[in-house]
């Protein structure tokens, strides 16, 4: 049952409602509607109209008109509780603004307007209108029978006549039904019955008049009634638009409650739209990923926190771009971490297919052959991260089999606990691969799930209070009848019956403790962005003690692996945090979760640091060897590396942009990055898949295309990453479910002896690219001085080996050079700088000292003298999709004139 606070005063009904949270609203609603919809007396008002508390309460009102009317799911007939919403906030608005009016722009108007009309309609007229309306929308104490009509009519109450306050309340339900936008719920306060037997337009005629000889009232000086009636009438089908238009023309007068009330209405009625509506019929294709060009404008750091809140109140500022401030807080790196190349492992599949290459059992990861990792070694891989090692959860398994895939394990991210899988080995198979790893110079990664733990796990089992949850599913319409997927004999858990049937994306699970009877209903983990991981529970990172265990879980996963891959680290960042589960008024997050709405102030007193930079200032204190990278979008890749501290970032852009050739963006990435800050370059995880996308051979094919890009990603500063089976070209993508390999592919040899040609001899050379330093970016110019927007072309420096590499992403030819780098950043204070080629490579500007390097692709030599690099720059012509990465410089003096000749006689061919 819903806990309503006690009512004071019948007159300051709309003002309770301001003070149930950003949520509760009153509503009119009839005798036989609240009959038939089985309205709850505690829901009532003691003036009569049904107080909704939060959003939980509207979605229950509307679910049971559905229900009672057979409309449910019927989208053209339904009722949507969003649309409730709006309509009970509209009506409150209304009774704000009249107390306004009635208090402090023309006081004692009400008990006026009563007067004149008691004269002009006829007093005993006016008390049969306004009794028949208290027998159809009756007060509390009338509907419960505590008192009659004639009693209630007869009452005062903090000095307002009870008719009084009953003439202002049917004033609000005749605009209610004046509204067209309101035609599918007029049921609810159909005034046809005070038409017929009373005198009632006669009084509404006269109020007319009355107001129209008032004070006007509001920001285009309405009389009273005109006013509220305006936005019915701008708006006549929209009931958003209305609120919409009280909150541009009286966002002055309504407080800040209401302007984010309104708000929230907005995002309440989205959010039903979008996930109630297109969860399970989303449109046909999977959608094309948008691209964004980072630009690091800090628009709100000049403010104070302070003047931000003051902005906010003001509607100067968005709640979702209040941002945190964003210092400069790199951690350095240690001496082997640059240089990392990393490849992965969804380790189930990957022994699945060593059993078939090796024909023998290989199930465990001391199984693992030493040929391998041998292997891996001689590519130049020194790190190897094993995908879902972990022993997981059972509960995932199961409703894989029951949804029909009767081969699937559990998925690697829902987890039971962070100890490795008994299947795989346990500890001691574990311990045996990374010791013959450390002996072959390759460091092991494995993964660290922080926002969440597998739907049956331990923390559910024994700390169920570690979970966002509810004491009541927040949709009504949710049931649990399904199979238990709890081992445990104490605990039952059950997904929502929508998910088996297909008709639903639950936001939430059931979880009963037989041993006390207790009901949690627990959500899934989620990132807002598609449906709930059905087979997960979502950790409340609000809580202290949550964030202490997961720090201590992060140091447990760190004691074996010195690389830890965050899954979705964005999600716990503080803005995202309460975005996705504790969004400010006016904005909204998971589904249903803006019943927990928190402001800024209260989020940021339980929640007063970001996460991150607490585990990895820990780390930094404690375990300064591990190499902390995060899985991260949604543009936080910057504030990960340059605030919160990681040592890497996932840089999706590479793959999308790259793989769909928008070089433009591409280039203007790598330049924003570079005038802001180039250490946040150098932090950048580079790959072309991941166990979330489509494989590189169906992104970039195997041909110059795809091994272009791949070039890219061995000589950029940043830490690349290959994906499983990228190199033998395998085109099957694994899910994090799959125990095996479904296609029965070959390797590529073809493909993997080019690999061995062109890519694995720069992972050798790793530390050449690897810093920032003295890496510069170019503009392609052709002959008329154009810039090449598809031609990337850099050069990078270490000790006194240089390197130049050109990549043009298309299917075009074209010619043309490099000569001046773009702005660079060289300061904390942000000064920027370019510089030529030459300066850039160490070039000395002299015509007899000569510079001899090779196209490592070609192994073609190349011969120019300092004074040339200096005033041409350096010349190419590109095929499509063709590289050449440029090595080996030497610098020759000539004095004896041997080399000027040499190149007279090449020139003259």
């Amino acid at each position: 049952m819903l806990h309503l606070q006690p009512i004071i005063s019948v007159s300051s009904s709309a003002y309770f409602a301001l003070n149930c949270r950003s949520f509760c609203f009153e509503f009119h609603i009839n005798r036989s509607s609240r009959l038939r919809y089985g309205v709850s007396e505690s829901l009532l008002e003691s003036s009569g109209n049904v107080i909704l508390p939060n959003f939980r309460a509207v979605r229950e009102l509307a679910f049971a008109i559905n229900a009672e009317r057979g409309t449910a799911g019927i989208r053209e007939k339904e009722v949507r509780a969003g649309f409730l919403n709006a309509v009970g906030l509209l009506d409150e608005i209304g009774h704000f603004l009249v107390r306004i009016y009635d208090e402090k722009e023309n006081p004692g108007v009400i008990r006026r307007a009563l007067n004149h009309v008691e004269m002009s309609v006829g007093a005993e007229a006016v008390e049969k209108t306004l009794l028949q309306f208290l027998k159809d929308f009756p007060p509390k104490a009338v509907y419960i029978g505590l008192q009659s009509e004639k009693a209630y009519f007869d009452s005062v109450t903090t000095n307002r006549l009870h008719k009084e306050i009953a003439l202002e309340e049917m004033v609000m339900m005749h605009l209610s039904n004046l509204n067209p936008a309101n035609a599918r719920i007029k049921e609810l306060f159909d005034d046809t019955t005070l038409i017929s037997r009373t005198k009632y337009m006669a009084v509404i005629k006269s109020l007319e008049q009355f107001f129209a000889g008032e004070k006007p009232f509001g920001p285009d000086n309405h009389s009273l009634l005109d006013a509220l009636k305006k936005p019915i009438l701008e708006h006549p089908e929209n009931i958003e638009a209305q609120l919409g238009y009280f909150k541009e023309k009286w966002g002055i007068v309504l407080s800040v409650k209401f302007i984010e009330r309104i708000s929230s209405s907005v995002e309440f009625a989205k959010e039903e739209e979008k996930f109630i509506w297109h969860t399970f019929n989303p449109p046909g294709g999977k959608p094309s990923v948008e691209t964004f060009v980072p630009d690091y404008k800090k628009e709100f750091q000049s403010y104070t926190p302070e003047e931000r809140r003051d902005m906010l109140r003001r509607g100067q500022m968005k709640p979702e771009d209040y941002v945190y401030a964003e210092p400069e807080q790199f951690t350095p790196d240690t001496e082997w971490m640059p240089n990392v190349v990393l490849i992965a492992k969804n380790t189930y599949v990957w022994l699945d297919q060593l059993a078939k290459k090796y024909q023998r059992e290989i199930k465990r990861l001391d199984q693992i052959p030493d040929e391998e990792l041998d292997q891996l070694a001689r590519w130049s891989f020194t790190s190897l991260w094993l995908i879902g090692v972990w022993e997981r959860s059972s509960a995932s398994k199961r409703i894989k089999q029951i949804t029909g895939n009767l081969d699937a394990v559990s998925s690697a991210y829902s987890l039971y606990d962070y100890e490795i899988a008994h299947d795989l080995g346990g500890e001691a198979a574990f311990q045996n691969l990374n010791s013959r790893c450390w002996q072959r110079g390759i460091r092991l990664a494995g993964d660290m799930v922080p926002n969440h733990m597998g739907l049956y796990s331990k923390w559910v089992l024994e700390h169920p209070e570690f979970f966002i949850q509810s004491e009541h599913p927040p949709y009504p319409n949710y049931k649990f009848t399904g199979e238990n997927l709890s081992n445990d004999a104490n605990i039952e858990l059950r997904i929502e019956d929508g998910y088996w049937n297909r008709n639903d994306a639950a936001v939430v699970f059931q979880r009963i403790d037989r041993r006390n009877g207790e009901v949690r209903y627990v959500y899934h983990g989620n990132d807002g962005t598609s449906m709930p991981w059905n087979d997960t529970a979502q950790l409340n990172l609000l809580r202290a003690d949550v964030r202490e265990a997961v720090i201590q879980n992060i140091f447990h996963v760190a004691r074996k692996f010195s690389v830890i891959r965050f899954d979705a680290a964005m999600t716990l960042a503080k803005k995202h945090f309460q975005r996705l589960w504790y969004p400010m008024p006016g904005t909204s997050g998971v589904p249903s979760r803006q019943d927990h709405s928190l402001s800024r102030t209260e989020f940021d007193t339980m929640f007063p640091n970001e996460f991150w930079r607490e585990v990895v200032d820990r780390f930094n204190a404690e375990m300064p060897q591990t190499l902390l990278l995060a899985e991260a979008f949604w543009l936080m890749e910057g504030y990960f590396v340059r605030t919160l501290g990681m040592h890497r970032v996932y840089n999706s852009a590479f793959m999308h942009m790259l793989m769909k050739e928008e070089n433009q963006k591409f280039r203007a990435m790598i330049k924003n990055t570079l005038e802001f800050n180039p250490e946040i370059l150098k932090r950048y995880v580079n790959f072309m898949s991941n166990p979330d996308e489509e494989t590189a051979v169906d992104q970039y094919g195997k041909d110059d295309k795809y091994f272009g890009v791949a070039t890219l990603m061995i000589t950029l500063p940043g830490l690349p990453m290959f994906a499983h089976g990228q190199i033998e070209g395998f085109k099957e993508k694994y899910g994090m479910e799959y125990q095996r390999a479904y296609y029965n592919e070959i390797p590529d040899e073809w493909l993997i002896r080019r690999h061995e040609h062109e890519i694995f001899p720069l992972t050798k050379k790793r530390f050449l690219f690897s810093q920032v330093q003295n890496f510069e970016f170019y503009d392609f110019l052709d002959d008329r001085g154009n810039v090449n927007e598809d031609v990337i072309v850099y050069s990078n420096r270490a000790g006194n080996e240089r390197a130049v590499i050109f990549f043009h992403n298309t299917f075009a030819e074209c010619k043309g050079s490099i000569h001046q780098s773009v702005p660079k950043a060289v300061s904390a204070e942000g000064n920027v700088r370019s510089i030529p080629l030459a300066q850039s490579l160490g070039i000395q500007y002299s015509d007899t000292i000569y510079y001899r390097f090779r196209d490592r692709k070609t192994n073609l030599e190349y011969l120019c003298t300092g004074k040339h690099l200096h005033e041409k720059g350096l010349r190419a012509e590109l095929r499509a999709f063709e590289y050449a990465v440029f090595t080996d410089f030497q610098e020759i003096a000539d004095e004896t004139g041997a080399y000027a000749s040499i190149v007279q006689r090449l020139n003259g061919r």
